[in-house]
């Protein structure tokens, strides 16, 4: 979590008092996102009967392992198994090697976008139509099934069960990841009919490119790893750079697969605003991502670095109602940090 353009506050949830100042501060407020367990909230005092009476315009956003209902509504639930269970864990990594981890939390990232996505429909609903609030049920497995594409279609309609496949995706050829000759790869995407001719024609393999049965995509599935083969054997004589700008020349998709030192220096990420530089708590200068997407109207920007833990408590609670004396006492008893 970036938490850039955020206020943070701090609050002991188990104590009564601090049930009480999330509910006031919740009577107020337009959404409110929580990541509990289910029935955690009851417990507090805070479940959605109890805030959406106090404020029947709030959208409650309820991220969990499972969703809120359904026989592993109780259980536990990381991103790591919600990625086991949503079928992407098993695809991840080679055949017949043990499954693989992407590398980065996906089911925590795209759950977050499923809740923002759930709260613009709910601020949609509420303000245009005039509704009220609701509650936004993200489950971290049902957000990672949602990026599965075809794969619940090819099983129910042809008993298809997809196999890991490495750097490949199937039923997609060619578009791999391919060792060049200075021991880096360079991912090439040419699955489309006129791009794969174009490619072969750069590799000196037009008995390739005009070959009838390697027309169509279908074709070239059957034959990929013969055209795995061939591209492999071209780009071990080239650099990933000399290898670039052949591929560029034709117009066929390409690029150097990027560490995060590559990022952190590439111009066209400088050039959109992808990356900004804010200074930290601790006076550092820190690049972060920037705002994405990019709106025309009003792109939006870091005006704020992220906060430290309860650095805005007492600037929240004031705009609150509450004066310096109660707020040193809420401190002194541990309701609030």
């Amino acid at each position: 979590a970036q938490s850039r353009n955020k206020q943070s506050i701090a609050i002991d949830l188990r104590q009564p008092e601090g049930q009480a100042l999330v509910r006031k501060l919740a009577s107020e407020a337009d959404v409110l996102i929580e990541n509990f367990r289910p029935g955690t909230m009851e417990k507090w005092g805070l479940g959605w009967d109890v805030l959406h009476a106090d404020n029947p315009k709030l959208i409650m956003v309820r991220v969990s392992g499972y969703g809120q209902s359904g026989p592993k509504r109780d259980e536990p639930g990381f991103a790591a198994v919600a990625e086991a269970m949503s079928g992407l864990r098993y695809l991840t990594g080679e055949p017949g090697r043990p499954p693989v981890r992407a590398g980065l939390s996906l089911g925590d990232t795209i759950a977050g976008l499923h809740g923002a996505l759930g709260v613009l429909l709910a601020l949609y609903e509420r303000d245009a139509r005039g509704g009220e609030g609701q509650v936004i049920d993200v489950a971290l497995y049902e957000s990672l099934f949602n990026l599965s594409e075809s794969l619940l279609p090819e099983y129910s309609a042809f008993g298809a069960v997809r196999q890991p496949a490495g750097g490949a995706l199937p039923g997609i050829a060619p578009s791999n990841a391919y060792l060049c000759g200075c021991g880096e790869y360079v991912l090439i995407a040419a699955n489309g009919d006129a791009i794969f001719r174009r490619l072969m024609a750069a590799m000196g393999r037009n008995d390739l490119g005009e070959d009838p049965a390697l027309a169509r995509n279908d074709g070239r599935v059957k034959r990929v790893d013969e055209i795995d083969a061939a591209i492999t054997t071209w780009t071990k004589t080239q650099t990933v750079a000399s290898a670039l700008e052949v591929l560029r020349t034709a117009d066929v998709p390409s690029g150097r697969i990027y560490t995060v030192k590559d990022i952190a220096e590439d111009p066209h990420y400088r050039a959109r605003g992808v990356i900004e530089t804010v200074t930290s708590a601790k006076g550092l200068q820190v690049e972060v991502p920037g705002i994405m997407p990019k709106l025309s109207g009003n792109p939006g920007g870091i005006h704020d670095r992220a906060p430290t833990l309860g650095e805005h408590t007492d600037s929240v609670l004031v705009d609150a109602g509450f004066d310096a004396a109660a707020i040193a006492d809420l401190r002194n008893r541990g309701v609030i940090a």
